[in-house]
């Protein structure tokens, strides 16, 4: 589904984006995966199939803008140019409005919004060169219903469905299609580290009864970066096995 595209997957190291570069990888793609953890990466790019040695890997904080620009510049001096940008980094800390602190509330939006604003805006030259791309955005449920004791998450998400429905506007007419998806309760690194009741809250409230896979996401983004969804732009697909927050 992915043949002769290249993707770049922030925040490929694990969890979601792990299991993205997987399934694209299988699907065709070859693949761009950044994210903080090198070795994590490196093993990674050893497991694509069937090709591992045609992806690359790149040791990047995508809160740094420097950062990001270094991957890009890099990859024109080597006459790569992206078809598939997929703004998976982000990080999640829980705090009451009254409780957080200033420090994370940068880190959150330094990350979930900036670095998905400034990865996409650095983008845009292949995608122009290309005549054309997709652009997937990582939101979540608490973006799109919000959640108890997660103001500064939650609306780090929302802004990420405000960027992806007003991008897709200014982009349709170059032939570039922005979309996000917005996972509920995924077994991931995140949602393991939570409170006992906290997980057992969330884990009664999903209709379908279960967690939601890494996988589960991974298929939703393979048909938003394929051309299954060449008609598709500016939506947000829930992933979430009919969790009610």
């Amino acid at each position: 589904m992915l043949c002769n595209k290249i993707a770049l997957i922030t925040g490929a190291s694990k969890g979601i984006g792990k299991a993205m570069a997987e399934l694209f990888a299988t699907n065709g793609a070859r693949l761009i995966l950044t994210g903080r953890d090198s070795i994590a990466l490196q093993e990674l790019k050893e497991i694509l199939n069937p090709n591992p040695d045609e992806h690359l890997i790149y040791q990047i904080d995508v809160a740094n803008i420097n950062s990001i620009k270094s991957v890009f510049d890099d990859l024109m001096s080597k006459k790569i140019y992206i078809d598939i940008l997929v703004n998976n980094a982000g990080v999640m800390k829980d705090a009451t409005l009254q409780m957080v602190k200033p420090e994370i509330i940068e880190e959150i939006y330094n990350t979930n919004v900036f670095g998905t604003i400034n990865t996409t805006q650095m983008a845009l030259k292949s995608f122009m060169r290309k005549r054309g791309g997709t652009v997937i955005n990582l939101s979540s449920i608490i973006g799109t219903n919000g959640n108890l004791g997660q103001t500064i998450y939650g609306s780090s998400k929302s802004a990420i469905i405000g960027f992806t429905k007003s991008l897709s506007k200014e982009l349709a007419p170059l032939n570039i299609r922005v979309n996000a998806i917005a996972p509920g309760f995924i077994d991931t690194d995140m949602t393991k580290n939570m409170d006992p009741k906290f997980y057992e809250k969330n884990l009664n409230a999903i209709g379908m009864k279960r967690l939601g896979k890494p996988e589960d996401v991974a298929k939703v983004a393979l048909f938003l970066a394929s051309d299954l969804s060449s008609y598709v732009t500016g939506q947000v697909i829930g992933v979430d096995g009919g969790m009610i927050i």
